[in-house]
């Protein structure tokens, strides 16, 4: 599954397109390497997103078709998470 699409799908990140700037800016790292939108990621893998809300996760399972909200956190495992001023 695409980086963005899994994002957004889990919920980690609101809209596939901000995922995809995100990506587009440098500001995702899967594994310690640079993200692109469209990169296969895959379990166990590790994703860092920077931004207004900076947070790491662990791939724990992809998703086969669509997520409910309450079974979103089945799918990844939160390792660090940081609110950034606005949020605080």
């Amino acid at each position: 599954m695409r980086l963005d699409l899994f994002l957004s799908k889990v919920g980690l990140i609101k809209r596939r397109a901000v995922a995809k700037e995100l990506a587009d800016n440098g500001l995702i790292k899967i594994n310690s390497q640079l993200g692109k939108a469209g990169k296969e990621i895959n379990e166990g893998d590790i994703i860092a997103v920077k931004g207004k809300r900076a947070f790491v996760v662990e791939v724990k399972k992809i998703p086969g078709g669509s997520v409910k909200k309450e079974a979103r956190q089945d799918y990844f495992k939160i390792l660090e998470n940081t609110a950034g001023p606005e949020e605080e």
